[in-house]
């Protein structure tokens, strides 16, 4: 029996058939690939997220009184400020909200009275390249803090004392909350609230 070959109209729809094959095949590495990447970035603005909101807990928990040099724990809309305490001695630390950016200012560990309020005033000035200021976290549209004082939480550029009686002098804050909202289009989206007890063990 003699045999018979493919004619080219058969051909022609194996390459077809072949060729769309292929094509969703790539279509489908490309999707997992495409997914890998955005889990990757979801992961890493996650990390980086716990990552800025356990540095500026543990800032809180460092507050320290330098009774009445600098104030322990300040809040003007713009900037939290706070003095850390470190092992050599004490340190100011910045948080500040800017064009939509939150950085993070730190001083040096200094042990004077005169060095602590040189480094509290530096850290009011916005010094381009300081290298002591850094990016934390990006694409922010508000933020707000609150101070716990008094039994009840207040906003914290109010110098209210809560629920205390009238006439009770003012109490320093026990905790703080912070809220942030995050631009329309910001690579992290809604709203973030942490709240950090002062003195509080981790």
């Amino acid at each position: 029996m003699k045999s018979r070959g493919f004619t080219l109209v058969e051909v022609l729809v194996a390459l077809v058939i072949l060729t769309l094959m292929a094509l969703l095949a790539w279509r489908g590495i490309d999707t997992l690939l495409t997914s890998r990447d955005i889990a990757e970035q979801h992961l890493e603005r996650s990390v980086r997220l716990q990552t800025v909101l356990q540095q500026w807990e543990q800032d809180l928990l460092a507050a320290q009184d330098s009774n009445g040099a600098v104030p322990e724990l300040a809040f003007d809309g713009a900037s939290l400020r706070l003095t850390r305490r470190q092992a050599q001695g004490l340190q100011v630390v910045a948080w500040t909200l800017r064009e939509g950016q939150l950085y993070r200012w730190a001083g040096p560990v200094v042990q004077s009275v005169a060095d602590l309020r040189a480094s509290a005033e530096r850290s009011q000035q916005f010094i381009n390249g300081d290298s002591q200021r850094i990016v934390v976290l990006e694409g922010i549209d508000t933020w707000q803090m609150y101070f716990y004082r008094g039994n009840s939480w207040s906003n914290a550029q109010s110098s209210g004392n809560g629920s205390l009686p009238p006439g009770t002098p003012p109490q320093g804050p026990t905790g703080v909350r912070m809220v942030i909202e995050f631009a329309p289009g910001a690579a992290l989206q809604g709203k973030l609230t942490k709240t950090a007890l002062l003195g509080a063990q981790s």
